[in-house]
């Protein structure tokens, strides 16, 4: 995870500690269940350290704003099981943000690990993609097939996706351009939650006047089409959005499928519906039955356009045995 700190990204004092404390929360709430690192200068350790829990490791890896997801390491292995890191180039959602320091954390944290930089020049967030670990991808264009990010056709940039995250398949979506400052991230809609399986958070109904809403339900369309790369076709479940939210910005992402797994738990978010909150616990733990389902209020980050994933980048473990990396399973 990365500690915010940049003050031409949160000019407001106030509003910044508020996105610590909620970045804070996360971070202890996911070290009850496996080892976390936040990355940040080493000035500011003292202060930060204050609100995180001694579980929580600190790397004098300087940042600028919280979304490791996108700005993190994109971790990959090899079929010896030797790890490295797959650079995805950050640039701020297209030059749409400063990234002095977010832009180096994979070159920086690849650096201190001392394992290898993999760069084959594409250019774009891991919140822009949804692997399922055996071939398969999905992803909006709009993150993707954008100049903001990458020049070439559609052909070309896929070609750099797969080869970057070990892909065999992209299923791609419209998604909206312009819209937001990722240009419409899949996680905050689609996510697999095992290989042939995905969740979508859809409203009840398509709202033809609302942009998102129309992505949105097109994106659902095209899965609902589409084989995986196995040849299979995709088993959807569906979430609702919440009815209410504590927050009424027009702005505000109330994602529930913005959340993170980690070792024996799944981490997400509540947003003040009671039934609608109640609801997607229960299919939360029908999904995922050998976790336990934890549901946090981070409504300062919905303000910011992300949530729980987007905070968070995981690491797999490995175990060095007789010189060898041995994937360990958790």
């Amino acid at each position: 995870m990365q500690w915010p700190i940049n003050r031409e990204v949160y000019p407001d004092t106030a509003f910044l500690k508020m996105i610590q404390r909620s970045i804070a929360d996360v971070a202890n709430t996911i070290s009850q269940f496996e080892p976390v690192v936040m990355l940040m200068d080493a000035e500011y350790e003292n202060s930060a350290r204050k609100q995180l829990t001694g579980s929580v490791e600190i790397w004098n890896i300087p940042t600028d704003d919280l979304w490791c997801r996108d700005s993190g390491p994109f971790f990959v292995q090899d079929e010896a099981g030797q790890q490295a890191i797959s650079h995805l180039n950050f640039n701020g959602w297209g030059n749409k943000q400063v990234h002095e320091n977010d832009g180096l954390i994979a070159k920086r944290v690849a650096e201190r690990l001392e394992i290898p930089l993999l760069d084959n020049g594409l250019t774009g967030e891991a919140g822009g993609i949804e692997f399922d670990g055996q071939g398969t991808l999905i992803a909006h264009e709009s993150s993707w097939v954008n100049t903001n990010r990458n020049a070439g056709s559609k052909a070309e940039i896929e070609q750099l996706l797969l080869n970057a995250t070990g892909g065999e398949k992209v299923i791609w979506a419209p998604g909206l351009i312009g819209e937001d400052i990722t240009d419409y991230h899949i996680d905050a809609l689609a996510r697999f939650t095992e290989p042939g399986k995905i969740l979508i958070q859809l409203a009840d109904k398509i709202d033809m006047e609302d942009p998102w809403s129309i992505a949105a339900f097109e994106t659902y369309k095209i899965l609902k089409s589409t084989m995986d790369a196995s040849g299979k076709p995709l088993e959807i479940t569906t979430v609702p959005e919440p009815d209410s939210t504590r927050v009424n910005a027009a702005d505000f992402v109330a994602s529930y499928v913005n959340y993170y797994i980690c070792n024996g738990a799944v981490i997400a978010a509540h947003y003040g519906d009671r039934d609608r909150d109640d609801e997607v616990r229960t299919a939360f733990t029908a999904l995922f039955p050998d976790r336990e389902v934890v549901m946090l209020n981070i409504d300062v980050l919905g303000e910011l356009g992300g949530g729980i994933h987007c905070a968070t980048q995981q690491q797999p473990a490995f175990l060095v045995q007789e010189t060898k990396l041995v994937p360990q399973l958790t």
